[in-house]
């Protein structure tokens, strides 16, 4: 009985608008709100449900009537079965559009509070290949075309790019990826090629076995690059056989490692990384500073959009060289150590206990003296002995994660009173929610998007709020 939606049919429903995290929104003949994936605004289609709620449905397109104006074509070849890039679709002053929609929507819906000086959302310098980072996955599951499953033939299934969307155990594999700059898309071809030559086991999830696991490329805009190569079994001399291959294909890289995951999962941040050939990090540069990054260090993944992001951000501080400055959620200290000139001191706190030891490294190097960090949950570190042992902040600025701020964490702000609080955020809808909790104590001076990853609905949002008289 519970399934019956799943046979209900929707014909020629025109899409009306693009609702939260990236899906379009239609309604009903009998005026039920639905949210449908993989269309654009203006299109005309046949949906296929597959959730009903009393306020809502869920749908996917089954046939196209009409296509919208808006659309422009795809450039890349896997759009729609991979699951990155999903606005290709749209031209890119469209998603800016929607995307500064979204942030206004939810804040003036959520926050209920006036929004200030509302700014034009900033646009991204490049829209492809703008990522210094990124993780392929190994399978021996390739995720097949309908032209290739209908043709009768055997085809090798072993594949080395991203997960279908739904699908833990397939993968579309990527022959060229517009969104990291050479030499990523050659060293992940020719690593698979050479594993397939060599025939060497790829990683399958749903029995826990293979050599091949994991590939992750990260560059920097000085041209640096690390790769490390993720593997499932213990296999030292086709490791050996795979880093030297690697060391000698690009002699460029900078950093090479590797990891042996024997977990049922690829997650590696309590693992050991062992260096093979090089340093075991990198270095960003922004303006002046020099920013290490290892293989388990956190960075914003579009280096040239950030810049601009740490600039507003300090900007909107409003620094003179007098101020105490917190920084929450710091991560690897990158805020804390852009903004550390203009200030007196500024003290960072980051849940990651690794992520706090570089940011310790990344002041020394640079000869910063004016910073702090420390590594525990905000909630509870932020405790009054901490308030009585540091000094009172003038300017807070809180990076969150995509859940936003705890609730005792904004209680904890609106206790510490500084005058202005400088919020950064990669979900409105959580920085909506903060700032109805907020909006008694302080008002919002400026509001300013900032587009980090073209091509997808995300989003990030810089609020500059200042205390009510």
């Amino acid at each position: 009985m519970g399934r019956r939606h799943k046979n209900i049919i929707l014909e020629d429903i025109e899409i009306l608008d693009v609702g939260s995290e990236g899906k379009c929104i239609a309604k009903s003949p009998e005026g039920a709100v639905i949210f449908v994936t993989g269309v654009a605004p203006g299109d005309r289609v046949d949906l296929r449900v597959t959730r009903k709620k009393k306020s809502y449905m869920e749908a996917q397109p089954i046939a196209f009537r009409s296509y919208s104006p808006k659309r422009v074509t795809p450039f890349c070849e896997v759009f729609g079965t991979c699951g990155g890039c999903k606005w290709q679709h749209l031209p890119y002053e469209a998603q800016l559009f929607y995307k500064e929609k979204q942030v206004l929507d939810n804040l003036q819906r959520i926050g209920k509070t006036d929004l200030g000086q509302k700014r034009s959302i900033l646009p991204a310098p490049q829209t492809t290949y703008y990522r210094n980072k990124l993780e392929f996955t190994f399978s021996p599951h390739r995720w097949l075309s309908d032209a290739e499953i209908n043709s009768d033939k055997d085809f090798d299934r072993r594949a080395l790019g991203f997960h279908i969307p739904g699908r833990f155990d397939r993968l579309v594999d990527i022959s060229h990826c517009y969104l990291q700059a050479e030499p990523s898309n050659e060293i992940r071809n020719a690593l698979r090629q050479w594993a397939i030559e060599q025939d060497l086991s790829f990683y399958d999830v749903k029995i826990h076995k293979g050599l091949f696991r994991n590939l992750i490329i990260r560059t920097t805009s000085t041209g640096e690059l690390m790769v490390i190569v993720q593997f499932g079994q213990d296999d030292k001399e086709n490791i050996q056989r795979c880093l030297q291959f690697l060391a000698e294909q690009f002699p460029q890289i900078n950093s090479l490692a590797y990891i042996i995951n024997t977990k049922k999962n690829e997650t590696f941040h309590d693992l050991e990384v062992h260096t093979f050939a090089g340093l075991p990090y990198i270095t960003e540069k922004m303006e002046n500073l020099d920013f290490r990054i290892s293989a388990k260090s956190f960075f914003q993944t579009n280096s040239e959009q950030a810049l601009s992001l740490y600039r507003i951000v300090r900007d909107f501080a409003g620094l003179t060289g007098d101020e105490v400055v917190y920084d929450l959620y710091t991560g690897t200290g990158t805020i804390a150590n852009f903004v550390a000139a203009k200030a007196s001191q500024v003290i960072g706190i980051e849940y990651v206990p690794q992520a706090i030891e570089d940011a310790k490294i990344n002041a020394q190097i640079n000869k910063i003296e004016n910073t702090a960090f420390y590594a525990g949950d905000i909630k509870d570190l932020l405790n009054e002995d901490f308030i009585a042992n540091n000094p009172a902040p003038d300017v807070i600025i809180t990076d969150p994660p995509r859940a936003g701020m705890h609730a005792d964490v904004v209680q904890t702000i609106i206790q510490l009173s500084p005058q202005r609080i400088v919020y950064v955020s990669c979900n409105p809808a959580t920085q909506a929610r903060d700032l109805a909790l907020l909006s008694e104590h302080y008002r919002v001076c400026i509001t300013q998007p900032v587009d980090m990853f073209p091509h997808t609905h995300h989003v990030e949002n810089v609020l500059l709020l200042e205390k009510k008289l």
